[in-house]
C-alpha cells in the first residue's frame, strides 16, 4: 500500500487545506490522460447544472417564503382590525343593554307609580 490516495484509473487525490483547488496526481503509465481530461469535464459541467438547479429552487423557495410573510403581515392586520371592530361593539352593546336596564327600571316605577295612584282613590 504505497499511496492510499491512489485510484484504479492512475489519478489520485490529496487532501488540502482549501476546499476550492483539487490537487490531481496523473501516472502517464496506467491511465489515458484525454480520457480523464473529458470525464471530470463532463462531471464540472454536470456539478454546474446542478448547482442552477438549486440556484433556482432556492430563488422560488425565497419568493415564495416572502409572498408568505407578506401574507401573514396582512393577515395579522385584518386581525387587529377584526379585533378593533370587535371591542368597540362589545362597548357598544354594554351601553345599549345599561340603557336597557335604566329604561326597564323607569318603566317599571312608572307602572308602579300610576298603579299606585289608581287604587288610592
Amino acid at each position: 500500500m504505497a499511496n492510499p490516495y491512489r485510484s484504479s484509473q492512475g489519478l489520485s487525490a490529496r487532501p488540502v487545506g482549501n476546499f476550492d483547488e483539487i490537487q490531481l496526481r496523473i501516472d502517464p503509465v496506467h491511465a489515458d490522460l484525454d480520457e480523464e481530461i473529458s470525464g471530470l469535464h463532463k462531471q464540472v459541467t454536470q456539478l454546474k447544472h446542478v448547482a442552477q438547479e438549486i440556484e433556482t429552487e432556492a430563488r422560488i423557495q425565497n419568493e415564495f417564503v416572502s409572498d408568505l410573510q407578506m401574507l401573514m403581515s396582512r393577515a395579522q392586520a385584518g386581525v387587529k382590525s377584526g379585533m378593533t371592530k370587535l371591542n368597540r361593539t362589545v362597548a357598544q352593546q354594554r351601553s345599549n343593554h345599561i340603557l336597557q336596564v335604566i329604561i326597564f327600571g323607569l318603566t317599571c316605577f312608572s307602572i308602579v307609580y300610576l298603579w299606585s295612584k289608581h287604587f288610592k282613590r
